[in-house]
C-alpha cells in the first residue's frame, strides 16, 4: 500500500524511511466543534498507513468519531528543518490484538521499554485503541542544503 505524493522533494522511497527512522513525535490535527486541535502522539508506519494510539473515551478518538479527516507533520523542531506532512483519513481500531502490538511497538519505538510509563500504559490497555490514518496524501520540505 502507498501514499499519494503531491509536493515536494522526496520520492515515496525517501518518506518512507523518513516515517521509519525518524522518532519525533507525530502532530495530529483533528477537527471538533470549538475548532482545530493538534497534539503530539507517538507514532508507527505499516504498510502505507501511520499507527499511534490513544484511551477510547480521549477527546482525540471523539474528534475522530465526528470527523475521520485529520492533518499530520513528523519533523524535528531542531535544523536543519524537514520532514513530512499531509492529511489523512483517521479509523479507530478495537482490535485487541492490534491495539496491543501497536502498543508494544510505540513502547519500544520511544525508548520506553521496563519503564514504569510502559507499566502504566500496560496497565490501561483495556480501554485502548489504535488509531489508523491512512489514505495519506503527503508533502516533504528539507532545508538542510540551505543550513
Amino acid at each position: 500500500m502507498t501514499f499519494d505524493v503531491f509536493s515536494g522533494p522526496w520520492a515515496t522511497p525517501d518518506i518512507e524511511l523518513w516515517f521509519t527512522n525518524t522518532v519525533v513525535p507525530l502532530r495530529l490535527a483533528t477537527s471538533g466543534n470549538s475548532g482545530p486541535l493538534v497534539q503530539s502522539v507517538w507514532f508507527e508506519y505499516d504498510d502505507g498507513a501511520l499507527w499511534c494510539a490513544t484511551q477510547d473515551q480521549s477527546v482525540l478518538a471523539k474528534r475522530i468519531r465526528r470527523d475521520d479527516q485529520v492533518g499530520w507533520e513528523v519533523s524535528p523542531d531542531a535544523p536543519p528543518y524537514r520532514g513530512v506532512r499531509g492529511t489523512g483519513r483517521a479509523e479507530l481500531v478495537n482490535d485487541r490484538s492490534r491495539v496491543e502490538l501497536v502498543l508494544n511497538r510505540l513502547v519500544q519505538r520511544y525508548g520506553q521499554s521496563d519503564t514504569p510509563l510502559a507499566t502504566w500504559l500496560a496497565s490501561r490497555i483495556d480501554s485502548e485503541v489504535a488509531v489508523r490514518i491512512c489514505d495519506l496524501r503527503v508533502s516533504s520540505w528539507d532545508y538542510s542544503p540551505r543550513m
